[in-house]
């Protein structure tokens, strides 16, 4: 993929429009959707994993920790993948559900908003991440939300995407339906 990762893309350009958001967050829901429906968890959905071309299309890359539930293991209890991306299952999965497949949608919530405000959500920018306060803030307060002036849409979009309680948070699948991707999706059908 020529363009790189998406993680070079929000360094480079600071914030997107949420009509570009909307576009990925399709795309990469569609491939969440696919492999989740093939018990298939990535465990290490962020913006450096979602390799992009040209033309924004976006593909999921670095399978590296990803895993195949069999129903004997539990890849929530493990702490494979980027720390600063986990849901707060991965850290504490008997306060927070044990829920393999909504880690990736509370990754992928994490990075759609670092996409709209142009740095990642938990930090503010220029600040260094400090693994066990990362750890603590994702456990114990609550979620960042988008700011304001962002559409009712998106911040819906990312509410879902980042419940605690990884039973409430929304599947891959259902995403597929919410509004703000339905516009996303209209987007790539049209190029």
């Amino acid at each position: 993929m020529e363009g790189g990762s998406l993680d070079n893309l929000v360094k480079g350009n600071g914030s997107f429009p949420e009509a570009v958001i909307g576009r990925i967050a399709f795309q990469v829901l569609t491939g969440l959707d696919y492999l989740h429906a093939r018990k298939i968890v990535h465990c290490d959905i962020k913006p450096a994993n979602l390799l992009i071309d040209k033309h924004m299309n976006v593909k999921i890359g670095d399978f590296g920790v990803s895993s195949k539930i069999t129903g004997l293991e539990d890849p929530c209890k493990t702490y494979a993948g980027t720390c600063a991306y986990m849901g707060p299952e991965r850290y504490d999965p008997y306060t927070y559900g044990g829920n393999a497949f909504a880690g990736d949608v509370w990754s992928l919530g994490l990075t759609l908003m670092e996409m709209y405000i142009g740095y990642y959500p938990y930090l503010k920018p220029g600040q260094k991440e400090e693994s066990t306060a990362l750890m603590f803030e994702i456990c114990m307060e609550e979620p960042p939300s988008l700011p304001d002036h962002a559409s009712e849409s998106f911040r819906d979009f990312t509410q879902c995407c980042l419940q605690k309680e990884s039973a409430k948070r929304w599947s891959a699948s259902q995403l597929l339906s919410h509004p703000f991707v339905l516009s996303g999706r209209s987007k790539c059908s049209s190029n």
